[in-house]
């Protein structure tokens, strides 16, 4: 059974814990293990790192800087801050996802609800996406401006073709449009919102 050789980028690692440990050989065991430890996640860390990963493991030891240089502040009774620093950043939170069924019925109620219920889809729709984190307070009030406008938008189109005594039927439907066509904006709004 042959053993594949060390990667360059190993080797830099390796050779530079191995200096690190050479050093430290007077430490006492656990400080000793506790600089070890921390250099190590500090360097998986520093090439893992969703945010920014260096690839380059030689950037990497420039950043640590010299092992007797970390040995000597361990010996005065601590690790300098800019090792231990990427141990305390959270990592970030997962991405969400495009949304499941609560987003896609609150969609299907704010949309072909206005068809069926205008007013009273819409709004239950709009209740449940203000509950859903997979949209932002911005996307949340764009939608409901535009559910809760085009209501009223229709209401005073009624009133006015009310009292100027327009065709029933006409104006009726005109009505219904200006109402479903605002639900239908905003449901598409949030729709996008689910697809980035």
């Amino acid at each position: 059974m042959t053993t594949a050789p060390l990667a360059h980028t190993d080797v830099i690692v390796l050779d530079y814990l191995a200096a690190l440990w050479a050093q430290s050989e007077d430490l006492a065991p656990e400080l000793r293990d506790d600089l070890m430890t921390t250099v190590a996640d500090y360097i998986s860390m520093r090439r893992t790192s969703p945010a920014s990963p260096i690839e380059d493991p030689a950037e990497i030891v420039r950043r640590l800087g010299p092992p007797e240089a970390l040995v000597a502040a361990v010996r005065r009774g601590h690790l300098p801050p800019h090792i231990r620093l990427p141990a305390l950043v959270p990592p970030p939170p997962p991405a969400a996802t495009g949304g499941g069924a609560a987003e896609y019925t609150a969609i299907g109620l704010i949309t072909a609800g206005a068809f069926v219920l205008p007013g009273v889809g819409p709004v239950a729709g709009m209740l449940m996406a203000s509950a859903s984190p997979h949209w932002t307070p911005a996307e949340k009030a764009a939608s409901w401006f535009l559910v809760l406008g085009s209501g009223a938008a229709s209401f005073a189109a009624a009133f006015f073709f009310a009292v100027a005594g327009a065709g029933q039927a006409a104006a009726l439907f005109l009505c219904y449009l200006i109402a479903v066509g605002g639900s239908v904006l905003a449901g598409k709004r949030l729709m996008d919102g689910l697809r980035r």
